[in-house]
C-alpha cells in the first residue's frame, strides 16, 4: 500500500525529557555536538519503536533534530528567523513574523541524512516532513521580502522554488519515496481576521491564494519518485492555534488546481468548520482527516469518530479517506500540553479506527 496509509500521523512527537535536557546542556556549552547527536539518535530510535508498537505503517523521526518544524530547514537556506511570541497556554496565539536578511540559497541536502538514519532503523515507510514554500511570504508579505535581502519579489520566489526543488530532488536521490509539506498558509485564508490583516498589508486574499498555488506547483514540477502530501495547518504551538474558519474559501482551487494528490486536513474542532468543502475534492485525490486532537489531554470517543467519518464520506468516498491526528504533537520542542501516555493512546486510537473502518492501517 502506498501513502497515504489509512492510519497516518503528521510528523512531530513529544520530545523525551532526556533529549530536552541534552539540548539545554548543549546550548549552555556543557556538552558538544557529538553528545547532542547521540541523545537525538537514542530518542529517534525510541520514537520508531513507539510508531511500530501502535501499528503505524509509516515512521518519522519525530522531528527530534529540530527545535521547531520549520526553523532548521529555513535556517539552512540563509539568514532567516522568526519572531515568535512566548508560549501563553491554550487559545489563539500571535502569528510569528519572518525576518529574511539574506538571499535564499540551497547549498547542501538538508534532510537527506535524517532520511538515511531513519530508514536504517525502521521496517515501516520513512516519511520526511518539510515546511511549505509560501510560509515566509505569508508571515510578512512583500515588505518582509524587500526589507533587507531583495529588491525584486519575483527573484525571491525564483530562489524559493529552486531551493525547495533541490531539496526534494536530493531526498529522491537517497531513496526517499514519501514526503509531506507542512503548509501553514492555505488553511488560514478562511479566517476573516487573517483576511483583514492580509488586506491591511496590501494583499488581496484571492490573488494571494492563486500566487501560492502557482509557486507550489512550480516546486512540485518534475520531482521524480516521491509521493508528496500536504498538511494544511491553522497553527499548533504549545497548544495554541493561529486561525479558525472553514476550508470553503480555498477548497475548490486547492483540491483541483494544486498538484497535490493527498491532503492532511485539520478537523478536530468546530474551528475547522464542517465537511462540506470536501465536495470539491476531485477524482484521483484523497483526504486524511485529522479527527484526533493533539492539543487536548483526553482521548476521543471512537464511536464519535466513526460518525464523523460517515459524515465526511457523504462528500468523498470512504475508499479515498484516511485518518490521523490533526497536527503534530510538538511543532516546537516545547510540545503540546499532553502526556507521552496520551500521545501513544491517541496514535493507537487512530490505528484502531482505521482497522475497524477499512480492515487495515
Amino acid at each position: 500500500m502506498s501513502p497515504p496509509f489509512r492510519a497516518e500521523h503528521i510528523g512531530s512527537l513529544l520530545r523525551p525529557a532526556g533529549l530536552l535536557e541534552a539540548r539545554q546542556r548543549f546550548v549552555g556549552s556543557q556538552i558538544d555536538q557529538a553528545a547532542l547527536t547521540e541523545a537525538e539518535d537514542r530518542a529517534i530510535a525510541e520514537a520508531v519503536r513507539l510508531q511500530e508498537r501502535v501499528g503505524l505503517q509509516l515512521a518519522t523521526d519525530g522531528e527530534f533534530r529540530r527545535t521547531s518544524y520549520h526553523s532548521y530547514f529555513y535556517g539552512q537556506l540563509g539568514d532567516i528567523s522568526f519572531e515568535a511570541p512566548p508560549d501563553a497556554g491554550s487559545g489563539r496565539g500571535v502569528q510569528p513574523v519572518a525576518s529574511i536578511r539574506s538571499r535564499i540559497a540551497w547549498k547542501t541536502p538538508i534532510h537527506a541524512g535524517d532520511f538515511a538514519f531513519l530508514s536504517a532503523r525502521t521496517k515501516a515507510l520513512p516519511k520526511i516532513t518539510i515546511p511549505g514554500p509560501c510560509a515566509l511570504h505569508f508571515r510578512g508579505g512583500d515588505a518582509t521580502i524587500t526589507k533587507h535581502a531583495y529588491r525584486d519579489v519575483d527573484q525571491f520566489w525564483d530562489d524559493v522554488v529552486a531551493a525547495f526543488q533541490n531539496e526534494l530532488r536530493a531526498l529522491a536521490a537517497v531513496g526517499c519515496t514519501y514526503a509531506q509539506i507542512d503548509e501553514t498558509a492555505f488553511a488560514k485564508f478562511g479566517d476573516p481576521d487573517v483576511q483583514a490583516s492580509l488586506r491591511a498589508r496590501g494583499d488581496e486574499p484571492d490573488a494571494l491564494i492563486d500566487k501560492y498555488i502557482d509557486i507550489t506547483n512550480r516546486v512540485l514540477a518534475d520531482i521524480p519518485g516521491i509521493r508528496i502530501g500536504m498538511h494544511l495547518c491553522r497553527g499548533n504551538r504549545a497548544g495554541q492555534w493561529h486561525a479558525e474558519g472553514s476550508y470553503e474559501s480555498v477548497a475548490e482551487k486547492l483540491f483541483n488546481q494544486l498538484a497535490i494528490k493527498f491532503f492532511f486536513l485539520e478537523y478536530d474542532s468546530e474551528r475547522a468548520g464542517d465537511f462540506a468543502p470536501l465536495r470539491f475534492v476531485s477524482k484521483g485525490r484523497s483526504i486524511v482527516l485529522g479527527l484526533v486532537s493533539t492539543k487536548t489531554n483526553f482521548l476521543e470517543d471512537k464511536s464519535m469518530l466513526k460518525r464523523r467519518l460517515d459524515e465526511a464520506a457523504r462528500y468523498v468516498p470512504l475508499d479515498r479517506l484516511a485518518v490521523s491526528p490533526q497536527c503534530g504533537f510538538a511543532s516546537t520542542d516545547a510540545g503540546n500540553p499532553i502526556s507521552p501516555e496520551m500521545q501513544e493512546a491517541k496514535l493507537r486510537l487512530v490505528v484502531e479506527l482505521a482497522r475497524e473502518t477499512w480492515g487495515s492501517a
